[in-house]
């Protein structure tokens, strides 16, 4: 595969630490966008550099997540947020009370929303900004 292939992989699905080992290797011109990809190619990375630049955070890659919070014993909210704190922080401002319980769900978890079925991943583009309020769920 190429580099070029994985590293738009990386931005895609927000793995940080791959993308920013890549985006140093490119940088020091150590790997180019259209070499095979090689798990060697890893090991020519100054590690304590691609620590700054993951540390800066120089790719912007916040990683949003999914987090189911239980309102009572029958009606769930999802909320993306960049942690289980912020989306407890998010939902407590928003209704007033501390939610029952708050798990996390994987992006790839599909639902039925009408007659279709969509990821969470998918249904993620549909925001522009986060923490936000993905829908909620009752259980019958």
């Amino acid at each position: 595969m190429l580099v070029k292939d994985i590293y738009e992989n990386c931005l895609i699905t927000l793995e940080s630490t791959l993308a920013h080992f890549i985006y140093h290797l490119l940088e020091e011109k150590k790997i180019s966008l259209n070499d095979e990809f090689s798990i060697t190619d890893l090991s020519k990375a100054d590690e304590q550099k691609v620590a700054e630049l993951i540390k800066n955070n120089v790719l912007g890659i916040h990683k949003v997540r999914i987090y189911s919070l239980k309102m009572d014993q029958k009606a769930f909210i999802f909320i993306y947020a960049l942690s289980q704190k912020e989306a407890i922080d998010f939902y407590t401002k928003s209704f007033l009370k501390t939610p029952l319980n708050c798990h996390e769900y994987p992006l790839d978890f599909q639902l039925s929303r009408g007659n279709d079925v969509i990821s969470f991943r998918d249904m993620k583009k549909e925001f522009e900004s986060f923490p936000a309020i993905a829908g909620c769920f009752m259980r019958g």
